[in-house]
């Protein structure tokens, strides 16, 4: 018996949060051999440095450095990708860039303070991170989008100096990634890929500086390494498959919604596409649209994989249970393909991005409409948010007393410092009290 082209579902079913459950299930695939790899680079990459990381680019990069300055982009090799692409092609970016920019723009976070009465001043300085390294996947899996989302809110924050790392393997770079990190302001690239790139940004090396924060999404050698220096230096997420959940009210192109399904399928096999609706007829009316559609796609054979393994079309009571299992499911990606998606936004408690209406498909969201794309995945959007501004800023918070405040509040401080018998705190406070 052949298995159906994609998991069928209904809320109303008794078993129906089991059967939801095991969908969602995913655990990362990183395993103890992967995590024994990525510890010995690490270690090599920490203790000899350049030598290391020129050594392991040639082994699986299949490059023939002999010196770092071989793996570095130049900053006349980065604008040149401007005229390497097409007209066409530079606009797209430069359009993508300006309206992420702007979007950004809106998150910058400033200093604040505030006098009390008897003139002591407390506040938050905001200020941004020195230095960020930046991820870039290479070969098949190479995202110019990706480089707008991550280096433009990292300038934007007022990062000094963004490093991007992105493999060459034989040497051959996507000049849109080159040009997008030259639209973006990448202030330097070095063509390294895998945990050897993590290591060096996580470390230092005599060529590449130690970052302060690594973003940037990777393969599961890459995914696993920046878990394993998470603490040394700060990191995005360990992202997991990409998601996309749409509500519909069965009011939409049956084809759109298919072709939206699609569009977080043909990403890879783990990737999820899941659908809401009331209407059982219109159900029907979207899975034959993915069986017609499915076959005009390039990566036809990713995406049937995914819809078959992950996907699902799910029936529900009507859209306010529909909304109880979004949540339930906390998506990265939710489309809200219904009449009056404003009516719907207060009860929508968990979602990574939110795309209103039936004109707008997550597609919009990945390449131009401006807010960020990297958004947290695997319900982690119960308790994170997308990558932004204040990613790449730092809160310090400013304590100023005046004599006649120390004096109130050393009374305090030396009660509650006694009470945990920790008198040097109490004595301290105690010499500035003077009435």
């Amino acid at each position: 018996m052949s298995e159906p082209f994609i998991n069928r579902l209904d809320a109303e079913q008794a078993d129906f949060a089991e059967a939801l459950g095991r969908l969602l299930a995913w655990e990362s695939v990183s395993d103890a051999r992967v995590a024994a790899v990525v510890d010995d680079i690490l270690q090599q990459v920490r203790a000899r440095g350049d030598a290391a990381v020129i050594e392991y680019t040639n082994r699986f990069d299949r490059r023939s450095a002999t010196a770092m300055s071989e793996l570095l982009v130049s900053s006349t090799q980065l604008h040149a990708a401007l005229e390497m692409i097409s007209p066409e092609q530079r606009q797209a970016l430069e359009l993508a860039a300006t309206r992420i920019r702007q979007y950004h723009e809106h998150q910058r976070q400033e200093s604040w303070r505030y006098t009390e009465a008897d003139g002591t001043v407390l506040g938050q300085q905001i200020t941004a991170m020195e230095r960020v390294g930046l991820y870039v996947p290479g070969g098949k899996a190479s995202y110019p989008s990706s480089v707008l989302m991550n280096a433009i809110p990292a300038k934007v924050a007022g990062v000094a100096q963004l490093i991007m790392v992105v493999p060459a393997p034989e040497g051959v770079l996507n000049p849109m990634v080159l040009a997008a990190a030259a639209i973006a302001g990448v202030d330097q690239v070095v063509t390294i890929g895998g945990a050897q790139a993590v290591a060096a940004l996580a470390y230092g090396t005599e060529t590449i500086a130690k970052v302060d924060k690594i973003v940037g999404p990777g393969n599961i050698y890459v995914a696993t390494a920046k878990r394993a220096v998470f603490g040394q230096v700060a990191i995005d997420m360990i992202a997991g498959p990409s998601e996309i959940l749409v509500i519909c009210d069965g009011k939409t192109d049956p084809d759109w919604i298919a072709m939206d399904l699609f569009s977080q399928a043909e990403h890879d096999e783990q990737a999820q596409s899941i659908l809401l609706c009331p209407d059982a007829a219109y159900l029907e009316k979207v899975e034959a649209a993915m069986q017609k559609l499915l076959p005009t796609l390039s990566r036809s054979a990713i995406a049937g994989v995914s819809v078959r393994t992950r996907g699902a079309l799910i029936k529900v009571r009507d859209i306010a249970q529909a909304l109880e299992v979004s949540n339930r499911i906390a998506p990265e990606h939710l489309e809200l393909s219904v009449e009056d998606p404003e009516a719907l936004l207060p009860q929508i408690r968990h979602a990574g991005a939110i795309f209103m209406g039936r004109y707008t498909p997550e597609a919009l969201g990945d390449y131009c409409a401006g807010p960020n794309h990297v958004l947290p995945t695997s319900g982690t959007a119960r308790f994170s948010s997308p990558l932004g501004v204040y990613d790449f800023q730092k809160r310090s918070s400013i304590i100023m007393c005046s004599a006649r405040g120390a004096s109130t509040l050393s009374r305090t401080a030396s009660v509650l410092a006694r009470s945990e018998d920790l008198e040097a705190h109490a004595r301290s406070a105690e010499y500035r009290i003077t009435d």
